[in-house]
């Protein structure tokens, strides 16, 4: 049975813990792929952002980001809207960045896992 003929409610083992990780991740703080990734120990940046794409709609998915800082294609306005909404620290744009969008700063909004740890082995 592939993955895209599972019943709604029934996600795969893997799909589940990546949104375990995203909905851990405190608000005005965010994760790259990569960063899901390694916390899991299983997996890549792609496989993160594949499960996002399909599934992230249920959990707090602009806290999963590109190690860039850059937002995402498509949802830029609804994302900056939340991390201006929880306090993300962003970077404004430059003159040369595609629509003047802000960036997430990285150095300051990432997240590393700590301070809240529980259920996590």
């Amino acid at each position: 049975m592939s993955e895209e003929s599972l019943p709604a409610d029934a996600l795969p083992e893997y799909a589940e813990r990546v949104l375990d990780v995203a909905e851990s991740i405190p608000p005005g703080r965010v994760m790259t792929y990569g960063d899901v990734a390694e916390w899991l120990e299983e997996g890549g940046p792609r496989q993160v952002g594949r499960v996002m794409a399909l599934y992230g709609g249920a959990v707090p998915w602009w806290r999963v980001i590109r190690a860039d800082g850059v937002l995402l294609p498509g949802h830029e306005l609804e994302a900056l809207a939340r991390y201006r909404e929880e306090g993300t620290p962003l970077r404004e744009a430059g003159r040369s960045s595609e629509g003047h969008v802000p960036r997430v700063d990285m150095r300051r909004a990432r997240w590393d896992g700590g301070e809240h740890a529980e259920g996590h082995t």
